[in-house]
């Protein structure tokens, strides 16, 4: 009797996990940005144990594919879905599924059961940009980018901000790869900014080949989305990071106890949710000093980098002095600030 109500417990206890998705756009062990939600991922596995049952899909492209994908993980009996990269959900594809809680990273459609989740990155990335900048000798620095879309030219202007705080005059050239992961595309970018004169490179891509090809001409570099100094021992400068699963977490407890409801979550260094990961030995103790000063700055509200005056590539006053760009502002920017090169159509 005992070994039947084992079986049939353990079944019961299987059938009442919540189960919930993932859906990268890149491989979930890319170093990068889906590498980054997969630690998510199993936070919130590790803190809810058997109650939870996730899984992920990797490298699902936009389109036919991303809903084939959805259709499927809903057949399987998954009450929640986290799509991590920008145009994943829409109000129509929600609308489809009205039982299943969507959460999309980057966008801004919210529905009864679509919600969005994304944070100041342009804070950290404005601080790995100061690190940047002092670490340039010509004031050249390079910039490896995917898509032209809001959040890539926010983060580009951050980036190129920082670095101006520290070597005024400061410029950054753009390559567009037009993936967010290529890892051809972020070797040529790489190679092309440097035999460009770029001293220092940077970048809003996925992968460490960036970081791989500075370490290879003792360039340094700054990453993005995760902490990838093992790439690039001796160039890795910082890289702005988030830390997803505190967030994840929250959100799945909601979903299971029934007080989840669709928003707009925008975290902040504040909020601990994004951060800068740890200096490379080529960050001297006075520049992390300053980045310190400013990093409490942001934290208190006495700094923020979109703050005017701010002039676009042409030196047209694009933010008056006394006037801020909210997020609202930060989700529509299509410009870029004096000293980037490129264009911000891609």
């Amino acid at each position: 009797v005992a070994l039947v109500v084992g079986i049939g417990s353990g079944s019961a206890a299987k059938t009442s996990a919540y189960k919930v998705a993932w859906i990268y756009v890149g491989p979930h062990n890319d170093h990068g940005w889906s590498q980054a939600h997969d630690q998510g991922r199993l936070y919130v596995q590790h803190a809810l144990g058997g109650k939870v049952q996730t899984t992920y899909k990797e490298n699902i492209a936009n389109g036919p594919q991303l809903k084939q994908t959805v259709a499927s993980l809903v057949q399987q009996g998954y009450k929640m879905i986290f799509g991590t990269s920008f145009g994943f959900f829409d109000k129509s594809l929600a609308a489809k599924y009205p039982d299943v809680k969507f959460e999309q990273a980057t966008g801004t459609d919210t529905a009864p059961n679509l919600s969005e989740y994304f944070g100041a990155a342009e804070d950290t990335i404005y601080l790995s940009g100061m690190a940047a900048g002092a670490a340039t000798k010509n004031g050249k620095l390079g910039y490896v980018v995917p898509f032209p879309i809001p959040e890539v030219i926010r983060h580009a202007n951050a980036f190129a901000l920082g670095a101006q705080a520290m070597h005024p005059g400061a410029t950054v050239k753009l390559i567009w790869t037009n993936a967010w992961l290529s890892v051809p595309k972020e070797r040529q970018a790489a190679e092309s900014l440097h035999g460009a004169g770029a001293d220092v490179l940077g970048q809003n891509v996925d992968s460490p080949t960036t970081g791989q090809y500075a370490e290879s001409v003792g360039v340094p570099w700054v990453g993005y989305d995760s902490n990838a100094r093992s790439f690039a021992p001796k160039q890795w400068l910082t890289a702005s990071i988030y830390h997803w699963g505190p967030y994840y977490l929250r959100r799945v407890k909601a979903a299971m106890n029934g007080t989840w409801k669709p928003g707009f979550y925008y975290g902040s260094i504040k909020d601990g949710f994004t951060a800068l990961a740890p200096y490379g030995p080529k960050v001297s103790a006075k520049t992390k000093a300053k980045i310190a000063a400013k990093m409490a700055a942001i934290r208190n509200g006495k700094f923020y980098e979109f703050a005017g005056p701010l002039y676009d590539q042409s030196g047209k006053l694009k933010v008056p002095k006394g006037k801020k760009l909210s997020v609202r502002d930060l989700y529509a920017m299509n410009w870029l600030v004096k000293g980037v090169i490129g264009s911000p159509k891609g």
